[in-house]
């Protein structure tokens, strides 16, 4: 009898944590994008080794991650304002179909022998044109997928899930193929790859949402800044996030020249420890989908930030490759309990005819200032080494987080006032007033 309690706790633990899963739609999605991001993590590690390999320079992996990522901050505030008007299933399908052409160019060209580092480079900004609207454009879609709003925040943590498996497999995948087939096989995975998410998003059955007035660009534009800084929560949460892109997240970047000058290792290294901060931001996932309420998210944001900065700078620090291991494990969780709880309590807070234009500007300040980050740290890289140049990184998160943690009363003021006015507030809210 006390057999049978016990497994019926662990299923219905296990069926919180999966709870997303009941919606068509969205488990459609979960495995089709998650064969997708597998693709994804073995190009985009196989492209870090193929640029180090090709210029021996740690400022010329800043300059691509500055190509691939730079269009986000440039772009994103005009896509979430055609996003917040546009059918977000048909631009995703059209994003995806974008990024498998970009894959198999750049295997094409990899296969072939004549790949060169401006050609990375251009179809980097490519890739990075077609992110600008992708990603505030998924953000936003998820939503459309999950019935219940209540269930937002498992459907986020279990987004978040399938990146972080893909995170696991495809960096640990990639090391083993570039050494037996190369670099180009690897991008030509991942092209072949996107077909599972395409498939399962021609598969959905999406009912009509609310959209935006169809007010002039600029006048959208304005109105989606005036909304986001006009608040103090999505103020908040969007500083922070923009300070972990641009100082600490962008020194992974840095990457390779930790795992060939440092650790001495090769690309079997590289593809290890991305995997074991895939592990770290797995388990992190893990916590947030199994809460079965987002009451107190706000409450981890500074702590989380916290424990990704120290994380990185005894990663900084170490010349061991299991101690590096370790801290990249604490650097995935403390990064994604951060990420996941502010997109959680953001996606919750805003109006879904602004939504687009809100996750556009968290894209901004996650993404689109990345690239600047990891220019700065590969610059620094190149003048006072890779080490140092992370450890300032971490030492300004901290800071960051200091200086969130002040704030959170006025975080959870605001955010609870924002509850009421879209009528989410019954007993409580996202964060405890």
């Amino acid at each position: 009898m006390q057999d049978d309690t016990i497994g019926k706790e662990k299923r219905s633990a296990l069926g919180n944590i999966f709870r997303a899963l009941r919606y068509r739609n969205f488990r459609l999605f979960f495995f089709g994008q998650g064969v997708s991001l597998v693709g994804t993590w073995i190009q985009y590690t196989a492209m870090s080794w193929l640029v180090y390999r090709l210029t021996h320079s740690a400022f010329m992996l800043g300059v691509v991650g500055f190509a691939t990522q730079i269009p986000s901050f440039l772009f994103s505030a005009f896509a979430g304002v055609m996003v917040d008007r546009w059918n977000r299933h048909r631009v995703l399908v059209v994003t995806q179909a974008l990024s498998m052409l970009q894959a198999f160019i750049l295997a094409l060209l990899t296969l072939r022998g004549h790949i060169t580092v401006w050609q990375i480079i251009a179809l980097g900004v490519f890739i990075g044109c077609v992110n600008a609207v992708d990603v505030p454009n998924r953000q936003s879609f998820i939503i459309d997928m999950v019935e219940r709003k209540d269930n937002l925040g498992n459907a986020i943590a279990l987004n978040s899930f399938t990146f972080n498996v893909a995170k696991l497999i495809g960096p640990s995948a990639a090391g083993i193929l570039i050494v037996l087939v190369g670099e180009g096989f690897c991008f030509l995975i991942n092209a072949i790859s996107y077909l599972f998410v395409i498939a399962s998003l021609l598969f959905m059955r999406i009912e009509k949402r609310k959209k935006a007035r169809n007010a002039h660009l600029w006048a959208g534009l304005k109105e989606g800044f005036a909304y986001a800084f006009g608040s103090a929560a999505i103020r908040l949460l969007l500083m922070l996030l923009a300070v972990m892109s641009l100082m600490g997240m962008s020194s992974m970047v840095l990457m390779p020249v930790f795992v060939r000058d440092i650790l001495r290792g090769g690309p079997g290294t590289l593809g290890f420890l991305f995997a074991c901060g895939g592990v770290g931001a797995l388990v992190a996932t893990v916590y947030l989908a199994s809460r079965k309420d987002a009451l107190t998210m706000g409450n981890i944001i500074p702590g989380s930030a916290l424990v990704f900065a120290l994380g990185i700078i005894g990663f900084a620090l170490s010349r061991s490759v299991y101690l590096s291991a370790v801290l990249l494990f604490i650097c995935g969780f403390g990064s994604m309990v951060n990420m996941a709880a502010s997109n959680t309590i953001l996606q919750t807070i805003v109006e879904d005819d602004k939504r687009g234009r809100v996750m556009s500007i968290y894209t901004m300040a996650f993404i689109g200032l990345a690239p600047v980050g990891s220019l700065m740290a590969g610059f620094l890289a190149s003048e006072i080494t890779a080490p140092n140049a992370v450890i300032i990184g971490g030492l300004s998160c901290i800071a960051a987080a200091v200086f969130f943690f002040r704030k959170v009363p006025v975080l959870k003021k605001s955010a609870h006032l924002l509850y009421q006015n879209i009528d989410v507030v019954s007993k409580g809210g996202l964060i405890e007033a």
